[in-house]
């Protein structure tokens, strides 16, 4: 039962991680220590499905790992349901506290990862590069407008989940970036089943088909997956930072204004720029709490290495 628990609040933190944009709910599994784990369940589920077929349900069950699987959607899927709106609000009405804590939760998570990679050598330092100028682009790319069909519902599905798993790149964000955000959290906010069934159909077969890729290359080519891995995480707080000042706006799906097009700013240009409070203390104490919760976290997931992927 504590393994069980504890499983469950981890993934009620990579859902709340999975609601914000810029922020992977596969950063959280990373440091929590379930990412092998995770990714090698979710590549198992073909197989699975196919004894399952056979009727060896059994069988079928423990090839998935899928009390793991279970336990991890239960604790992902509470947080979203529960927490869309409370983030939502944060984010609007005390954007600087938020993203200090997710800035200082994702800058000590580099370390994190980063002390995984066994050899440095030129390929690894051209890996992480590659990977913080991808991350970049992605945050700095402009908005698109994708439509709200069922097609178009199922491939963001397919494609933001990929995000999700990915450490660094936020599935969220991927969404912002589709102009869908706003219309898939206000459908889980008012449980549109129509769409959420089409999206989550999509976010499951983009789930199994890249999970066994991503498996293949961290089993075949660690430490240079490892070392992209980082370097999206590292290219992401371009996102994140705190501090920002918008350039051009943009009209969401619900007709109203928001950010196209944002810049960072120092805290100093910040309270220039927009007369407002930078918050400095709020966002150094919260980005504090942020690197001290993922210390915490490796500290479980340390104290209790079985509860990871074995079945609790």
């Amino acid at each position: 039962m504590k393994k069980s628990l504890l499983l469950f609040a981890k993934g009620v933190a990579m859902g709340a991680a999975d609601v914000v944009p810029g922020v992977s709910g596969g950063t959280v599994a990373f440091i929590t220590g379930i990412y092998d784990d995770l990714l090698r369940s979710i590549a198992s589920v073909p197989a699975a499905l196919a004894l399952f077929l056979r009727g060896r349900i059994v069988e079928a069950w423990k090839a998935a790992n899928a009390t793991f699987l279970l336990i991890l959607l239960l604790g992902i899927m509470t947080s979203i349901m529960s927490l869309a709106r409370v983030i939502t609000y944060l984010l609007v009405e005390h954007p600087i506290p938020v993203w200090s804590f997710f800035f200082g939760l994702i800058l000590v998570s580099t370390h994190l990862v980063v002390r995984e990679v066994q050899r440095w050598n030129a390929s690894r330092v051209f890996s992480l590069l590659l990977g913080v100028a991808f991350a970049y682009w992605i945050t700095v790319a402009s908005p698109l407008q994708w439509g709200h069909d069922p097609l178009s519902l199922f491939l963001a599905g397919a494609i933001a989940i990929c995000a999700m798993i990915l450490p660094g790149i936020s599935g969220s964000f991927i969404l912002v970036l589709m102009g869908l955000y706003g219309f898939v959290l206000n459908a889980v906010k008012g449980l549109d089943l129509a769409v959420l069934l089409i999206f989550a159909s999509g976010c499951l077969v983009g789930l199994v088909s890249f999970a066994g890729i991503l498996r293949w290359l961290l089993v075949r080519w660690r430490d240079l997956t490892l070392t992209f891995l980082t370097g999206l995480m590292i290219g992401s707080l371009n996102k994140i930072w705190p501090w920002k000042q918008t350039l051009t706006w943009r009209t969401d799906s619900q007709g109203e204004q928001v950010p196209a097009l944002q810049s960072n700013l120092w805290p100093e240009q910040f309270a220039q720029v927009s007369g407002q409070d930078p918050q400095l203390l709020w966002a150094i104490g919260l980005a504090v709490a942020g690197v001290l919760l993922v210390l915490g976290l490796e500290w479980l997931a340390a104290r209790h290495p079985q509860s990871a992927g074995e079945n609790p």
